[in-house]
């Protein structure tokens, strides 16, 4: 269009009242779940963004969501699979007017941020991302009474609070299970950070897997750490260099997957089959694995469909705050590709 439409033109052009629009793009809990989707659809359409200046001294809100990273994670920011996330948080909730407020600071400084980010009204309620077991911020937030919706788990933690997660474990499970049916007992272990809740599943879904099949993990076959391209490399390349080296290699993202693969092709081996490889794939959009027949053998879940389904369970919080907390607990799919095969037989 020309130019943007105000309230009374908006209102005008889908034939309802500036009353109606204004509350139910406000976030008012009273107005209709259908006509609010309604009016969000034909904003989006039109391109009508309400004052938020307005909004925020009608309603007491900042319709701002806070995502808090610290010195621990702050390379997230440029992390494919972080980039993702952030983009179906920010599509979700820009569609009703939310904003996506970044902090970046120390981790010694993370209590006092949320609580500084409370008392000043800056954001209506919070994301976690990268939850540990026993995780202190779900105290913390509950304490000061901040909305928040966590990516993931803490395990051990028994008070009740929203979050969105993949069944890590079974995901796991099921792509050990699948090298083992085609013959690999001796696989490799390249996961992400075990100190963080996602890795820890992970690992315990391979290993029990394993042990299942009465096979013994072989603990100098299992890496953990950052989820990059170098690392995979690197962590490949000593496992691959081995006299007793694995035939199978399973990597907690498809990033490190790429380095697996650099790594196999100069030992001079053949992915698919000298090596087989799985990984799990967060669905990326600047890294797909969608081709017609994938390169990787992966167990994918879409961490752009987690960033969306989050921001919907938030603001619903924010708007709602009576309502039940959701949990959502996302499976991943076994997509087969081409880096995986029957193990081949040792050369005589």
């Amino acid at each position: 269009m020309g130019r943007d439409l105000n309230l009374k033109e908006f209102s005008k052009q889908i034939g309802l009242s500036q009353t109606t629009v204004s509350r139910a793009l406000g976030g008012y809990p009273e107005v209709n779940p259908k006509t609010r989707a309604r009016i969000v659809q034909a904003a989006e359409q039109f391109g009508y963004r309400p004052d938020k200046r307005a909004r925020s001294l009608a309603t007491g809100r900042s319709f701002n969501i806070g995502h808090v990273l610290t010195s621990r994670n702050k390379t997230e920011l440029v992390n494919p699979i972080f980039g993702d996330f952030i983009g179906g948080l920010t599509e979700t909730s820009s569609a009703v007017g939310y904003s996506l407020s970044l902090t970046l600071t120390e981790a010694a400084q993370e209590e006092a941020i949320y609580r500084k980010l409370k008392s000043e009204g800056a954001v209506d309620g919070v994301v976690l991302q990268l939850p540990r077991p026993n995780d202190p911020r779900i105290a913390l937030l509950k304490e000061i009474g901040l909305p928040f919706v966590v990516h993931g788990r803490s395990t051990n933690v028994t008070t009740e609070y929203a979050w969105v997660d993949v069944n890590n474990r079974r995901a796991f499970e099921r792509a050990t299970q699948f090298l083992l049916d085609l013959g690999h007992t001796r696989i490799g272990l390249i996961n992400g950070d075990e100190t963080m809740d996602y890795a820890m599943r992970r690992r315990s879904g391979f290993e029990d897997t394993l042990k299942a099949a009465g096979v013994e993990a072989d603990p100098q076959l299992m890496s953990r750490g950052f989820m990059t391209e170098d690392n995979g490399h690197a962590i490949a390349r000593d496992f691959l260099s081995r006299p007793d080296r694995p035939t199978a290699l399973l990597t907690s993202s498809v990033i490190l997957a790429i380095g697996a693969r650099r790594a196999i092709q100069e030992a001079n081996l053949t992915m698919g089959k000298d090596v087989s490889l799985v990984c799990y794939d967060d669905d990326l959009s600047y890294l797909s694995n969608r081709q017609t027949v994938p390169v990787f053998t992966a167990v994918r879940s879409s961490v752009l469909l987690a960033g969306q389904e989050i921001a919907k369970m938030l603001i619903k919080q924010i708007e709602e705050p009576d309502s039940e907390l959701s949990h959502v607990l996302l499976e991943a799919e076994l997509v087969v590709g081409q880096s995986t095969g029957p193990v081949s037989k040792p050369f005589i």
